[in-house]
């Protein structure tokens, strides 16, 4: 995780560095929001943190001038300034977070992740696809073309595993490791049970197949990608 960290108070800055540091988190400061505003307009950042009253340009006025640029990053406002107008003022400028000094070191560091989960969560694709099949994650509709398939959840999320690696080989260990959750004897058929659920279900009624069997090696969704070994 890339954190941009803009603090006046050289002491909160170290003391902050210092602990994301050592959980393995990058950080880049700036004394001062001017600097701050070209180096958040210039890097690529996961989470901002700002401290509201700051030189040059405060962080009220630093995040509503990212996100007149367009810059979505999430930001976190950190502030003495802790009551609840002054964190109803931090959101509706922009902020996504806002946590009051003096703080607890953990709960920064769980909120910054947490803000990072949710803009990768935002940033993945809300539809699956490969040629006419689709997936919509988000109302988990499932479709070939114009044909709507129902699916059992088993079968959801088996099918969601091979779309995000479609054109992939992916083993029988990987499918039990990532679809079922564990490990046990990989001889068993409760996947060839489940894939031959599914090939019915996407393959059975249309022209073209998409799901294949590679002989030995596992099962592939879709056209072979450039970098794939030919089976």
């Amino acid at each position: 995780m890339n954190v941009l960290l803009v603090e006046d108070d050289n002491r909160v800055a170290d003391y902050i560095c210092e602990g994301l540091g050592s959980a393995g988190i990058n950080v880049q400061h700036a004394e001062d929001g001017t600097s701050g505003l070209q180096l958040a307009r210039e890097g690529r950042f996961d989470v901002m943190v700002f401290d509201r009253m700051l030189p040059g340009l405060d962080g009220l006025s630093l995040v509503q001038a990212l996100r007149n640029d367009g810059i979505a990053t999430p930001i976190l406002i950190l502030s003495a300034l802790g009551e609840v107008d002054d964190r109803v003022k931090g959101l509706q400028a922009g902020a996504d977070d806002y946590l009051g000094k003096p703080f607890a070191f953990a709960e920064l560091q769980a909120r910054l992740e947490v803000l990072a989960r949710r803009s990768a969560d935002e940033s993945s694709p809300r539809v699956l696809t490969v040629e006419d099949l689709s997936m919509d994650l988000l109302s988990q509709q499932v479709a070939r073309g114009d044909t709507p398939i129902k699916l059992q959840p088993r079968e959801y999320k088996l099918l969601e595993y091979l779309l995000r690696n479609a054109g992939r080989v992916v083993t029988r260990a990987m499918l039990l490791e990532h679809v079922w959750g564990y490990h046990f004897d990989p001889q068993t058929n409760v996947i060839d049970v489940h894939i031959s659920r599914l090939r019915q279900k996407i393959d059975r009624d249309f022209p073209s197949t998409l799901l294949e069997t590679v002989r030995g090696a596992g099962y592939r969704l879709g056209p072979p990608l450039p970098d794939e070994d030919a089976p």
